[in-house]
């Protein structure tokens, strides 16, 4: 593939804050490229600098083979949904869609041709006259991407454009988007907190914490191979358990050693070990490789989610067997289940679920604002 966007050394700082720390990203032609990360990251700031919103302190920023650090917004073939839609609210659907071709002085006849166009591939013919202003949150996004891709730009900017949707008209819009990109084939670059968002959407996930990358890959190796507890963490539920890996394909965790299928470590070297929620089976506490009691069951519709408490490390299990609040069950894993990570500055903040509850996990997803 080729190369359309590449940041250099990206830094960025806000009043004596440092913001971006020496980034360095490459995107592709044709790619579903993810930003993605927990407020304050850095994400939004990256964004606004690839759309010309924001200028680096330091680095290069590179549009197919050209810098462009100092090319204004309106010069570069980029084009940006914001959160907000930034919809005029006194022109009907037609005439915002076409807003930007009448700046370019193009024909009615053409003009006419390219909103048609971009309105069929909305799925919105027929609302050419209705005001924006009677419109869905979902039909006003619609017309946002359309008034975005009418002038048919080589880059598409979404900032957590999805993010002032209801759960249900979210879900339909993720597919809809990713359609959307398939079918014109330009490169969309996306923001979101929302890893069900990345994970379903995407076809590259940067993953972003205090200004830096922490992994970049396919939606399938950010979820089964996490590079460190943050990213383990953030990419789903997970349980990050502190091990030592005795040698290749052995590793020791919460007094018990475990076969698994990594290698490459040192012998004795501390390690962190994830093992998702869904991959572990609750079994008799004999037949168990570990045992604990349940502190915590929650039943989610076709499974049960339980928290259960194996010496002082409270775990959390998917399953779908009903487990009582208080009874003593087993742990199997199989070595396929495990995934051992090198130690690093995030090991120990997270995986352990002694403060999880239903309430605090809403909370903490109400809390999610759009600085960034």
């Amino acid at each position: 593939m080729k190369k359309l966007i590449e940041l250099k050394g990206i830094s960025k700082s806000f009043d004596g804050e440092t913001v971006l720390k020496s980034m360095d990203l490459t995107i592709y032609e044709g790619e579903f490229v993810t930003l993605l990360g927990p407020s304050g990251c850095g994400k939004t700031t990256t964004l606004r600098i690839i759309g010309g919103f924001e200028t680096a302190d330091e680095g290069q920023l590179f549009f197919d083979g050209e810098e462009i650090s100092h090319v204004p917004a309106y010069q570069r073939h980029i084009n940006t949904v914001f959160q907000k839609y930034a919809l005029f609210p006194h022109l009907n659907v037609y005439e915002n869609i076409a807003f930007p071709l009448r700046r370019k002085k193009m024909s009615e006849e053409e003009i006419k041709e390219k909103v048609t166009e971009k309105l069929r591939m909305v799925a919105l013919s027929g609302f050419e006259n209705k005001s924006v202003t009677t419109l869905s949150g979902g039909q006003q996004q619609r017309v946002a991407i359309a008034r975005a891709l009418v002038g048919e730009p080589k880059v598409l900017l979404l900032d957590e454009p999805l993010g002032a949707l209801d759960l249900k008209l979210r879900k339909d819009m993720q597919s809809e988007l990713k359609n959307i990109q398939r079918a014109i084939g330009i490169t969309f670059i996306y923001v979101t907190h929302d890893q069900e968002e990345a994970l379903s959407m995407s076809d590259t996930i940067v993953v972003i914490a205090n200004g830096e990358i922490q992994q970049m890959g396919t939606p399938t190796d950010i979820y089964n191979e996490p590079k460190n507890a943050f990213v383990a963490d953030f990419i789903g539920e997970s349980n990050i358990v502190d091990g030592v890996m005795l040698e290749d394909r052995k590793v020791r965790m919460s007094g018990h050693t475990f076969d698994c299928v990594d290698s490459g470590f040192e012998k004795n070297e501390p390690v962190d070990v994830v093992i998702r929620p869904e991959d572990v089976d609750v079994v008799k506490p004999e037949d168990g490789m570990l045992t604990g009691e349940v502190t915590h069951v929650t039943f989610k519709g076709d499974y049960y989610e339980i928290i259960i408490d194996v010496a002082g490390f409270k775990w959390m299990l998917e399953t779908s067997d009903f487990v009582a609040e208080g009874s003593t069950i087993g742990l199997q894993i199989e070595p396929e289940a495990i995934h051992v990570m090198k130690k690093s500055e995030y090991s120990g903040m997270f995986g352990d679920y002694s403060s999880f509850s239903d309430e605090m996990d809403t909370i903490s997803d109400a809390d999610a604002v759009e600085d960034d």
